[in-house]
């Protein structure tokens, strides 16, 4: 490694979403630029954020996060970090496999917020305030009440046991592509399975309740990743689900 690889890796940092637990990151978008750093052989320094920490990060122009800083310029949103990550690095593992791959995975990530982050959502979102401090609660509780019309949090979540089913039924396309393959990737993980993974740590960090059932080939997809890079997600603290 030369000295001036090794100073771009280590002037990486990344302020991911936090409870009370500053060892426990919990948000999709986090869980994806972690994967993808991995991937590629980088380490970042945690920079734990909360909900209520919004003027950490707003000299970085952002109100969310992930946040990645290399060499303190700030690159905003889970999709840019790994496209600046495959710009800026590129004598490292490829995340996207050329340029018909990233194409493909920018595809996959609206369909990851859509169907997968929001079809997850509903499913936890009152198990989520249970992982935070009050003050950080009582903000996610208001805001997120509101974007579902006043309904409170338990309220939306009331009908989990019948919304999973949906959920799993959703997932389809995805069961059908891993008969075939063993990652969304190909033979390897890339960008397009993390995109996907996020969602699911995400719920394994926050909640207790089972969105998949145990032969379901995303599942076993689910637990292939929670192994990779040296069981880096499964060694985060998380339910055993």
């Amino acid at each position: 490694m030369t000295e001036h690889v090794e100073s771009a890796i280590m002037s990486l940092k990344l302020f991911e979403l936090v409870g009370i637990d500053a060892s426990r990151p919990f948000s999709p978008y986090c869980w994806r630029t972690r994967m993808a750093l991995a991937h590629k052989g980088l380490s970042a320094e945690s920079l734990p954020w909360r909900f209520t920490e919004k003027s950490a990060i707003a000299p970085y122009g952002s109100e969310r996060v992930p946040v990645l800083l290399h060499h303190d310029k700030p690159v905003v949103d889970s999709w840019t970090i790994a496209t600046y990550l495959e710009d800026n690095f590129p004598g490292r593992p490829s995340l996207f496999g050329g340029e018909g791959g990233r194409a493909m995975a920018r595809m996959l990530n609206a369909w990851g917020d859509i169907a997968i982050v929001g079809g997850i959502f509903p499913l936890i979102i009152a198990d989520i305030p249970k992982n935070l401090a009050e003050v950080d609660a009582a903000y996610f509780r208001k805001s997120r009440e509101a974007r579902f019309g006043g309904k409170p949090l338990e309220e939306i979540m009331a009908s989990r046991d019948t919304g999973v089913i949906a959920f799993r039924k959703s997932l389809e396309v995805m069961r059908q592509t891993l008969k075939h393959q063993p990652y969304i990737g190909g033979d390897a993980p890339n960008y397009a399975d993390y995109i996907v993974f996020g969602g699911f740590q995400w719920a394994r960090v926050t909640s207790p309740f089972n969105l998949l059932e145990a032969d379901d080939p995303v599942y076993a997809w689910r637990e292939k990743l929670l192994d990779a890079f040296d069981g880096m997600a499964r060694k985060s603290p998380g339910h055993a689900v």
